[in-house]
């Protein structure tokens, strides 16, 4: 029997758009986690964690855990945030996390461990395959309970809330183009304190500080106004400056596709994209989108490996790096966490007389900020290479920053960093140096003489030095310098240099005067 009520065509039509429109309004307010909390990942053991996401506007959502029998009722804001803390699992698992709300999630295959960010320029971003035995690196790092995130790469004008990634498990399928540095420190950590390992890879090669720092913390000192300046002149001028790049482009591919055609090698010179919007150099354009999204994440420190693309600013890197540290520390909701960097490493020719070098400033803008607490430094000047600005071996990198970590996270008991210049006498035509951090003593590496020493009287004008190590103290002089005022050592770009410590790790780059250096007026 055919019924009696028979819908129109309109009324039909209307019906089904209802529907939709309630299908697309709960698939909406599904239960929503960031990508950073997801499988396979690891919770900062030791902390508060904090769980976070987004709901249906004042939705109930219940948690629980498998490392607790409890469940913990949240509601969702207004705009369909939430956010939950509580006490971190213990070190170890597979544990698991639920959450349900109008549809259930859950996180599987979750360790309590340690998490560490690994941020900076391209030597961070440097991936395993391509380090010193990068083939048999990959082939193994097989270890299931270290786990690998990859922040994809993305400029922001303003604070994002989310970004693109997954944790996955540290395997030869996974590592290959992982950050070399990160996935080396996270190693030594693993295999000394035989506990999970987080590595939360968020790099971008040649990028400089600026782009890593928060806006805010760079509008709030006027020094920093020549960078904020220079941007501002960049966006005025990028649609002109984006049409020619269009331009250029059009005409570099054509002489792209006559050479092809023509069997001949591609030409180089590819234009370059025009700074302004979205590009990676933008002030705070990476820590809107590649920082700012990890922040409610806790995390038991950090790790840096920057400061090439600021060297022509190295007096000005000397308050940027310590901002840039603080506007994660600020804004991270946590207590002043470890902040471990790599400072520079010898690169370009090497020179035959004493000089000035911007990379040797910028080295000294990295030692001055050890000054802040919870700091750590990695010296590489022995391990860089002249003609690559990459150098191949992560290895002694990623050991070097661990064991500040080690040391001073996790209070084991090993040496952490070679000698630091610390103070100096001057006395009958010799200058005596003081050093901490001699563990084991003074050696000079390779055998005697000590390279790398030069020393400078009222002139100014630096020449090589004798040097000769007593004691816990480098003595140092010059036949052409009678009332000798200052001494530099490993001041240059590449310099040869020798100082180490009875632990074998190299002597910090120093300079004992405070001469304006090459840079002072860059900003």
């Amino acid at each position: 029997m055919r019924s009696k009520w028979i819908a129109s065509p309109r009324l039909l039509v209307l019906a089904l758009c209802t529907l939709a429109a309630m299908s697309a309004t709960n698939c909406l307010a599904d239960i929503r986690l960031p990508a950073i909390i997801g499988d396979n990942m690891v919770l900062q053991t030791g902390d508060r964690i904090r769980l976070w996401g987004w709901a249906d506007p004042n939705e109930e959502i219940k948690i629980s855990v498998s490392w607790r029998r409890a469940e913990w009722p949240i509601q969702a804001d207004e705009e369909g945030k939430w956010q939950f803390a509580m006490n971190a699992p213990a070190i170890g698992g597979p544990y698991s996390i639920t959450f349900k709300g109008k549809n259930t999630v859950s996180v599987k295959n979750v360790l309590g461990g340690h998490v560490w960010v690994c941020s900076g320029q391209s030597n961070m971003e440097w991936p395993v395959r391509n380090s010193n035995n990068g083939q048999q690196e990959v082939a193994a790092a097989t270890y299931p309970k270290i786990r690998l995130f990859t922040v994809e790469k993305a400029v922001s004008d303003k604070p994002l809330d989310d970004c693109k990634g997954r944790w996955v498990e540290c395997s030869p399928e996974t590592v290959a183009g992982f950050s070399a540095v990160g996935y080396f420190f996270g190693r030594e950590l693993y295999q000394a304190l035989n506990q999970p390992i987080g590595l939360i890879n968020t790099s971008w090669g040649g990028t400089p500080a600026e782009a890593w720092t928060s806006m805010p913390m760079l509008e709030e000192n006027p020094n920093f106004e020549p960078i904020l300046t220079r941007y501002k002149q960049a966006v005025a001028a990028y649609p002109q400056a984006m049409a020619k790049y269009k331009e250029d482009m059009d005409k570099w591919n054509q002489a792209v596709a006559k050479a092809k055609a023509e069997g001949k090698p591609a030409p180089g010179g590819r234009p370059n994209s025009p700074f302004g919007p979205g590009h990676p150099h933008s002030p705070a354009g990476l820590y809107n989108a590649m920082i700012a999204p990890l922040m409610p994440y806790t995390i038991g420190g950090a790790i840096w490996y920057q400061g090439e693309s600021n060297a022509g600013r190295a007096y000005q890197y000397r308050e940027l790096f310590p901002t840039m540290i603080k506007s994660w520390w600020n804004n991270w909701g946590q207590d002043d966490f470890p902040f471990l960097f790599v400072q520079l490493a010898n690169f370009m020719d090497v020179r035959d007389e004493p000089g000035e070098s911007a990379w040797a400033e910028l080295r000294e803008a990295q030692t001055m900020t050890l000054d802040m607490p919870n700091t750590g430094m990695a010296v590489i000047i022995d391990i860089g290479e002249a003609k690559d600005i990459h150098p191949r071996n992560k290895q002694d990198v990623g050991k070097r920053l661990a064991l500040w970590a080690l040391a001073n996270t996790y209070d084991k008991s090993v040496p952490y960093s070679g000698p630091l210049y610390k103070s100096m006498d001057r006395s009958g035509g010799k200058i005596t140096l003081h050093f901490d951090h001699c563990d084991g003593g003074l050696v000079a590496k390779g055998g005697e003489p000590l390279r790398g020493f030069a020393i400078a009287g009222e002139d100014r004008k630096f020449v090589w030095a004798d040097a000769r190590i007593e004691g816990d103290t480098v003595v140092v002089s010059s036949s052409q310098v009678a009332e000798p005022l200052a001494v530099r050592y490993a001041w240059a770009d590449n310099p040869v240099c020798n100082l180490y410590n009875g632990a074998g790790l190299p002597a910090s780059p120093f300079r004992t005067d405070t001469w304006p250096g090459t840079t002072i007026n860059n900003k």
